[in-house]
């Protein structure tokens, strides 16, 4: 139930289920589920432990793109199954499925130019 696969099924699920225009926007995301973030994406981003990181948003937000400069990469979201794995562990009350889907919905939100202290005004999950 917690192979990398799974997980991808899972987080497509959640995304299957954004309302429009949000769901068109997401299909040109690419999704990446590995096992754990990779050592310069924790260094990047200052990070020691890497349980510490369950996803990322790598690219250009909406709000900040331009016809004018385009990415040289697809824009992606990363979840990574062990972090996951070990906060949905130590929680104890929210069903897998769910924190994947949460943490998916997190990582598109930066996508549709979100910051942070954004989502935080109207996600209190990490409370």
């Amino acid at each position: 139930m917690t192979d990398i696969d799974t997980f991808y099924r899972m987080a497509q699920t959640a995304i299957d289920s954004f309302p429009e225009p949000f769901r068109t926007h997401a299909a040109s995301v690419l999704l990446r589920v590995e096992d754990w973030p990779e050592p310069d994406m924790l260094a990047d981003l200052d990070i020691d432990d890497p349980h510490e990181l369950t996803g990322l948003y790598d690219g250009i937000p909406m709000t900040h793109k331009s016809v004018a400069d385009p990415a040289p990469f697809p824009d992606t979201v990363w979840l990574f199954r062990e972090p996951i794995l070990t906060e949905w562990r130590e929680r104890g009350d929210i069903d897998l499925p769910d924190l994947v889907a949460h943490v998916t919905v997190h990582e598109f939100a930066h996508h549709f130019g979100w910051s942070d202290d954004d989502i935080a005004t109207i996600d209190r999950w990490w409370e």
